[in-house]
């Protein structure tokens, strides 16, 4: 994928378009100069994600909130942007076989000594479920041989030396085909890390962010023990002990975050 890069001013902002989507840099530059009044949200966590529809083209335009003082000149002089690394990380991994939805662009305020926001374009994708999902209902159809599978998946991209840093349960989706296959697409993709060859340890701990549930860690734990040729229990104990040690981190970090809300 071959990008069309191009420093416009058009409100200071860089921009980065898939030559791909090229045609319609001029309905999606105006879409992100009224961002804040346009499109439909569909989040609004720690960043907003709309909707926009564009002719023949549905997509979803992620805003990256204002980096503290620190990241504003460090993603201006020293680090890629969130929305950059985005573009770039969606790139790498449909060229290696892997899913997600289509990067279209990315846009950056680029301008004097501090970085402003970033935006992430791409293809809005109409999925069946995400990871989250089986998690938060035990009795979900299929959801033994949705987990196999999705362990196949991120054995995959283990194999390849691709660790997402993300891989929690939002940031799965999942189509759902015939003869119960599944297709699993990654997004929110900004954090990643790429290794010559992954080592064991730091496979199994990638495992760690998806769920709290004992039994879905036991179907993981059998289908990568089988796939990596390791031993059921050691692999099990591993996944299990790094699955706790996250949570026990998560609700402490939670608890302390609420003391401090308390205290403002």
């Amino acid at each position: 994928m071959k990008p069309y890069e191009s420093k416009l001013y058009f409100c200071q902002m860089k921009t980065v378009i898939s030559e791909r989507y090229i045609l319609h840099k001029d309905n999606i530059l105006p879409l992100i100069a009224n961002f804040d009044e346009k499109g439909e949200t569909i989040s609004e966590a720690r960043n907003t994600i709309k909707t926009f529809e564009l002719p023949n083209l549905k997509i979803n335009v992620k805003a990256f909130r204002k980096p503290n003082f620190i990241n504003k000149i460090v993603y201006n002089f020293f680090r890629k942007s969130k929305a950059q690394r985005s573009f770039e990380h969606a790139d790498f991994l449909l060229k290696n076989g892997f899913k997600t939805p289509q990067p279209i662009a990315y846009m950056q305020e680029d301008s004097g000594l501090f970085f402003g926001k970033s935006y992430y374009v791409s293809e809005h994708l109409e999925y069946d479920l995400t990871y989250r999902d089986i998690i938060h209902d035990p009795t979900f159809p299929n959801w033994h041989e949705i987990l196999k599978q999705f362990t196949h998946f991120t054995h995959k991209l283990h194999e390849k030396g691709i660790e997402f840093l993300d891989h929690s349960p939002g940031n799965t989706l999942i189509l759902v085909k015939e003869n119960n296959e599944y297709e699993f697409f990654l997004v929110d993709l900004n954090r990643m890390k790429f290794h010559e060859k992954m080592d064991d340890k730091t496979r199994i701990k990638n495992f760690s962010k998806l769920t709290s549930d004992k039994n879905m860690v036991a179907v993981m734990s059998g289908e990568y023990a089988k796939l990596t040729g390791k031993d059921y229990h050691k692999v099990f104990g591993e996944m299990w002990g790094n699955t706790t040690k996250f949570q026990q981190h998560f609700h402490q970090r939670r608890k302390w975050k609420k003391k401090l809300k308390f205290w403002k």
